[in-house]
């Protein structure tokens, strides 16, 4: 006898409803502050202009802990980038 989700072309028989409706979250509370995109620009700025200035040694000699600051700085902005809407 053959299967009704084969019938239909489904590989999957279909699951029936669950009941649950979960809302949309609304457009108004999808919007970023406006200070959100300098504090990501300047973050990324700041991380790059470390790493910068840590390979050139101008202000002091060069040190991990300002690379590893200046790459942390960068990885806030990234995540902060994810985030902006």
């Amino acid at each position: 006898m053959p299967d009704k989700a084969a019938s239909t072309g489904r590989a999957t028989p279909k699951r029936p409803a669950s009941g649950r409706y979960t809302a949309p979250i609304p457009r108004e509370k999808k919007v970023s502050p406006p200070w959100y995109p300098w504090v990501l620009v300047g973050l990324l700025l700041l991380g790059l202009a470390v790493i910068v200035v840590n390979y050139a040694g101008i202000f002091w000699s060069a040190t991990n802990w300002a690379l590893i600051g200046g790459i942390g700085a960068i990885l806030i902005s990234t995540i902060m980038a994810t985030r902006y809407r």
